[in-house]
């Protein structure tokens, strides 16, 4: 049975006002059920604790989110390091001992090292090893393999840390004149010499700046071998040509993105207002475009930080480089497993952090991230 309300028009008269008519639940007496919807906290924030600080610190939680992806990645990375290497074939044991070892004597090898054990205890005793820093002891040298990487680490992060310092700057200043002179003589010039560039692998750029500045012209040192009493000038002309061949090897493909990133903005709507009032534009670039396209130049220069750690591996061995990537291929061909799965997670660590750290950064830089349809 309805009657009329005056101010919600017919309002039901058998008890079963909801909160639907809340005028009529007033005029019936009955308690009006509570309405989530009603309720902003509720419907936004679903009521749990994650939403009410996701809803609060957007960027923080964003933060939370990308470094909780990265360790379950590692994690993920690590079983497929312990995993491949287990289904390798061959055993160390009989490589250390020769084929000529009696089945005795491999089965007390296997013994020791602990081969004997399922895979699964010695992949949960090496990651928990691994998480305390402490990657065993290598079955070559019986030394401790943490204490002969931070020596290595080092070397690889100096060698590193130089090139990066050399191709960054000059990746985003090359692409910044690119797109200064787009479409003319410099830019062409550049943009060829960074595909050459890119076609080269890295192995070959090294033999070549081997051939012309170490054997050839003798201005440069070949092998470049560091040791601990060196000076830093020392150092640093013995890492001058792996230093120059990962500048070439990474600069075209940061150059290029900064380029490509730059232009997609010189096409916004206030740059051509700023080009309107008569800006030069060499600052159109550097005070308007340039800080509006940092979010994909972030990304591109930490994917290449990476290969510069990663990737050193090919250019280590080339210049017989004292640094992580040789301790490793000298660990393959003696199949020192440690050894190998410690490098291998090492250089998976640095890659998934430094992505990582590039989307932070680019969250940062660029608040409409922060807030994703």
């Amino acid at each position: 049975m309805m009657e009329s309300g005056p101010l919600t028009g017919p309002v039901p008269t058998d008890g079963t006002a909801d909160a639907t008519h809340p005028r009529s639940a007033e005029l019936s007496g009955v308690p009006a059920k509570p309405n989530p919807a009603a309720n902003p906290a509720n419907s936004e924030i679903g009521g749990t604790l994650w939403r009410r600080f996701t809803f609060r610190r957007p960027l923080a939680a964003l933060i939370l989110q990308r470094l909780g992806l990265s360790v379950g990645l590692l994690f993920a990375v690590s079983l497929m390091i312990f995993g491949g290497i287990e289904a390798l074939p061959g055993d160390f044991a009989t490589t250390y001992l020769g084929q000529s070892a009696t089945p005795q004597a491999v089965e007390n090898i296997r013994k020791d090292l602990g081969l004997d054990k399922p895979w699964t205890e010695r992949y949960l005793s090496w990651l928990g090893g691994a998480v305390q820093g402490d990657f065993g002891t290598s079955w070559a040298s019986k030394n401790s393999v943490g204490e002969q990487i931070s020596r290595r680490l080092g070397n690889s992060l100096f060698l590193a840390f130089f090139a990066a310092l050399v191709s960054v700057p000059l990746a985003v200043g090359l692409g910044m004149l690119a797109v200064q002179f787009r479409n003319r003589l410099p830019d062409k010039i550049i943009n060829v010499v960074s595909l050459a560039a890119i076609s080269l692998p890295e192995f070959f750029v090294g033999y070549l700046l081997i051939m012309f500045f170490a054997v050839q012209y003798g201005i440069a040192t070949f092998p470049a071998t560091v040791y601990d009493s060196m000076s830093v000038t020392e150092r640093l002309s013995a890492i001058a040509l792996p230093v120059a061949t990962l500048v070439l090897v990474v600069l075209a493909h940061m150059m290029r993105m900064t380029r490509a990133a730059i232009l997609n903005v010189m096409s916004s709507a206030y740059v051509e207002t700023a080009e309107l009032k008569g800006l030069s534009m060499f600052r159109i670039i550097a005070r308007h475009a340039a800080p509006n396209a940092v979010a994909p130049v972030i990304n591109v220069i930490a994917l290449n930080l990476a290969y510069l750690v990663v990737g050193v591996v090919v250019v280590e061995v080339v210049f017989v480089y004292p640094g992580m990537g040789q301790y490793m291929v000298d660990a393959v061909t003696v199949r020192d497993m440690p050894v190998v799965q410690a490098c291998g997670l090492i250089f998976a660590a640095f890659y998934i952090f430094l992505n990582m750290a590039a989307d932070i950064l680019a969250i940062i830089a660029n608040p409409r991230l922060r807030h994703p349809r």
